[in-house]
């Protein structure tokens, strides 16, 4: 096997990596660049490799940094299966055409405002696009040997980042590549520990905040002071948050303050039409998290559902206490913009962050202390509260990483740290070579790694050095 980066190599949204094995070009995930404009770019370049090449796509789970670019391969003459678990199949249905949808409604936007340097705007891609993707869906269950064709076998373990999301070992000629995708944290509010794994002879593992450590504090409590103190100003708390995963864990939380006293009975808006699809998803997929079918019902009733523009244009207008929560999660498209322009110039008002904002987007440039941000080519004054709370991140830290390598029972030829910006990766890669003594390294965008080379007889090679 060898291995080529084509996304998630110094920064943590584009996931692709191509391998080739057996006569067989597999990619593994294929997400969307987010964030600086360098990377967005990059979704409107030609992929290196010709799509009508590729043999099948492999997903490690759905968000759209690691499944967004789908509709775009289909359309450019991919035509193979699109092998994944069955959760993330169901939440590919709702994601996919709505990201090509928001991708339309921006364009349109763009174009009738005349803010756009394009004439005309187009989205990247539409949500017929996004339906003639999901054709090509082929779900397989966990634990289970499936056959992609030349001696290529794969097989897919729960990760624990979110419904569906999966590690993902691909085993030829007896050696096994396994890719962590998103690693999920061992005690997860809602979601069940990842699987243990003890071998893998190449690793590829993420390092979202492979340099830092989640803050102990306990997450309930403190969005109960920040909703608190919110209230008191007579604000709202804007939350940018992914619609699928962290909007859960948020209305589970908001629903065991509320039932608590320990904040008001405020209004919650849930401001994404496929919030209702997405908990029945909840009900379907029981065992990959902790909810019992009475937990999943209060997590859904905890928020009014917004479902049309009117309504979503309506909470911009509205005055009082509330909260909204509204995709996307690093606020770089979506409805999410249109509450922020309305929001973020009132000091009364909180903008709430509860997952990682990757470097150039409007998320991290709030928490870095921007005084206006860029919505639909005008900056827009932000004076509310920022705010954030990092430890409901269903990424592992860097010690939650550790721990669960420390699992292996032999460490791999090679690991391969990605997903991460530069600082975490190279902060991840350091800390598995000093406390496991493994040979890691961070490999560069379009990079190629012959498997062969990096195993630790071979020498004179950029695998192992």
């Amino acid at each position: 096997m060898d291995i080529t980066f084509l996304g998630a190599t110094g920064t943590v949204t584009g996931s692709k990596y191509l391998v080739s094995t057996g006569g067989k070009k597999i990619l593994v995930d294929c997400g969307l660049f987010q964030g600086y404009k360098q990377l967005r770019l990059r979704n409107w370049a030609p992929l290196p490799v010709a799509p009508h090449e590729i043999d099948a796509v492999i997903l490690t789970h759905a968000h759209l940094d690691h499944s967004g670019y789908l509709p775009l391969l289909v359309k450019n003459g991919f035509a193979g299966k699109v092998y994944c678990s069955e959760a993330t199949r169901d939440l590919c249905t709702i994601l996919l055409p709505d990201s090509g949808h928001l991708q339309e409604e921006e364009a349109e936007y763009a174009n009738r405002h005349k803010f756009s340097k394009h004439a005309p705007a187009l989205p990247l891609y539409t949500r017929e696009d996004a339906e003639r993707a999901l054709t090509r869906f082929a779900p397989v269950a966990f634990a289970r040997d499936t056959d992609l064709g030349g001696g290529l076998t794969l097989h897919l373990l729960p990760a624990g980042h979110m419904l569906g999301s999966s590690f993902v070992r691909l085993h030829h000629s007896g050696e096994t590549l396994l890719f962590t995708g998103d690693l999920g944290r061992p005690n997860d509010l809602i979601m069940v520990a990842p699987t243990v794994v003890n071998r893998a002879d190449y690793l590829v593992v993420e390092s979202t905040y492979g340099d830092r450590r989640h803050d102990s504090t306990d997450p309930q409590q403190r969005l109960a002071e920040i909703i608190n103190r919110t209230v008191k100003r007579g604000g709202a708390v804007i939350v940018p948050a992914f619609a699928v995963g962290r909007a859960q864990t948020l209305m589970y939380l908001i629903h065991l303050l509320k039932e608590s006293n320990a904040i008001p009975d405020l209004p919650v808006f849930l401001n994404s039409p496929m919030a209702v699809d997405a908990t029945r998803i909840y009900h379907n997929h029981r065992g990959e998290h902790r909810l019992t079918p009475a937990q999943c019902d209060a997590m859904c009733a905890a928020a009014k559902i917004v479902n049309s523009v009117e309504e979503s244009k309506a909470l911009n207008m509205r005055k009082g206490p509330m909260i909204v929560i509204s995709a996307s999660g690093m606020a770089t498209g979506g409805r999410v913009v249109h509450h922020l322009k309305a929001f973020a110039p009132n000091p009364n008002n909180t903008i709430l962050f509860v997952g990682f904002q990757a470097g150039g987007t409007r998320g991290a440039a709030m928490l870095n202390g921007a005084d206006s941000i860029k919505i639909h080519g005008e900056y827009v004054p932000v004076r509310a509260e920022v705010a954030r709370i990092d430890n409901l991140s269903a990424h592992a830290d860097y010690a939650e990483i550790l721990a669960w390598l420390e699992h292996f029972e032999s460490p791999p030829h090679r690991t391969f740290v990605t997903h991460g910006e530069p600082k975490a990766a190279d902060a991840l890669r350091h800390r598995i070579e000093e406390n496991l003594g493994w040979r890691t390294c961070v490999p560069e965008y379009l990079e190629t790694m012959l498997l062969e080379a990096a195993r630790p007889a071979a020498h004179g090679t950029r695998g192992a050095t």
